[in-house]
């Protein structure tokens, strides 16, 4: 039995030799390098206010949950956040979770099963993936941002289906491009599906006042959307919720299972995120400013010779090809005092990884001309990026 193991070495050795190999990097306290790979668009995640509500609320009610939310995890904090992030968003109704992966999970695996079709965008997250693969339903992965494509999967079944639902990003989150969410949501009409849309990259950059792309779209609290968003990303804390019709999220609680039978989200990361949401309702210019620094930092890499990718939110990418170039890069720039996101297949296609740039609200001057140093010393693609 010694040798039960030794074909996780053999795949290890395979990983380093293709450039592929993860390591965890301990983070750790106090002043940093400068940093475009996290998530904190709007810089909440150490603000004070957000702080003491998570400190307030661990003096009452302790570190967790203590249980499932059907059981003692649902409190105050749950439901009030609930309550607002609802009507921020402009639906009837809200259901945390305690992570935004098992919120895409939880939603269609409650939803759809093996008489149902899910239309996925080809680049949908991970989260998106894992649950189309879960439910059991047909799925057909159509082109990236193609509502023609969504047209042709749901027109053409071969097999007719009890209900259908078309899942995409409002903002992707590798590249940062924009879903044509109206475009998409008027196909769904045609056809009688529902649009599922993940507002992890949305929520805090797009829409009036950070409201999302579904409400720039024109489709706040409609009956035939659904929302899934994190509290990760522009929230600063942790957690996961599907926003929608009430119909739905009552379906939820008695159906999706990761809402079930998880722990639930600690009521300090429930409370974070409702001072959160507060100070965004308080200061809508947030959600701008994101938006003005990444096309600053897309400026930036271009000025730097760099093959970068124009943000529609956040995130712009520099694209470099092959992955040893492409952590080499990473690591350059860590060591410049710049800490950028490092993409390497599977995360994104063979032949297109990538640097990922994060802009956040509270980036400063001395920051963006750290950035500007650092970019400016990474080598240059020697033909472009890799198109294999």
């Amino acid at each position: 039995m010694n040798d039960m193991w030794d074909w996780l070495g053999t795949r290890a050795a395979q990983r380093e030799a293709a450039g592929l190999r993860r390591r965890l990097r301990t983070r750790e306290a106090g002043a940093g390098p400068v940093d475009l790979a996290g998530n904190d668009y709007l810089g909440l995640c150490a603000h004070p206010e957000v702080r003491a509500a998570a400190a307030e609320a661990v003096r009452i009610w302790g570190a967790g949950s203590t249980g499932s939310r059907l059981v003692t995890g649902t409190t105050s904090e749950h439901t009030e956040f609930e309550r607002e992030l609802a009507d921020f968003l402009g639906a009837e109704a809200a259901l945390v979770f305690s992570s935004g992966y098992l919120a895409n999970v939880g939603l269609v695996t409650a939803l759809a099963g093996p008489e149902d079709l899910l239309v996925s965008d080809a680049l949908n997250h991970a989260s998106v993936i894992d649950a189309v693969r879960l439910s059991g339903a047909r799925r057909a992965v159509v082109g990236h941002c193609s509502p023609r494509d969504v047209e042709r999967a749901l027109a053409g079944a071969e097999v007719p289906y009890r209900r259908a639902f078309v899942l995409t990003e409002s903002v992707f989150s590798v590249d940062g491009d924009v879903a044509p969410l109206a475009e998409l949501a008027d196909v769904c009409r045609r056809y009688g599906a529902a649009l599922l849309v993940d507002e992890a990259h949305g929520v805090g950059v797009h829409g009036q006042g950070g409201r999302g792309g579904a409400h720039a779209a024109g489709l706040a609290g409609a009956q035939d959307v659904v929302l899934t968003v994190t509290l990760s990303k522009s929230l600063g804390t942790q957690g996961g919720a599907v926003v929608g019709p009430r119909e739905v999220i009552d379906h939820l609680i008695d159906a999706a299972r990761p809402f079930i039978f998880d722990t639930a989200l600690a009521p300090s990361c429930a409370a974070a995120a409702r001072a959160a949401l507060r100070i965004l309702r308080r200061e809508p210019e947030l959600a701008e400013r994101v938006g003005r620094n990444a096309a600053r930092l897309h400026r930036i890499a271009v000025d730097a010779g760099l093959p970068a990718s124009a943000p529609s939110g956040a995130v712009t990418s520099v694209i470099l090809g092959d992955p040893d170039r492409t952590v080499a890069a990473a690591e350059r720039c860590l060591a410049g005092g710049v800490r950028v996101g490092c993409f390497r297949p599977p995360s994104v296609p063979d032949g297109r990884s990538r640097l990922r740039l994060t802009a956040r609200a509270d980036l400063t001057e001395a920051d963006f001309a750290r950035v500007s140093e650092v970019l400016r010393a990474i080598p240059k693609p020697p033909n472009g990026p890799d198109q294999s």
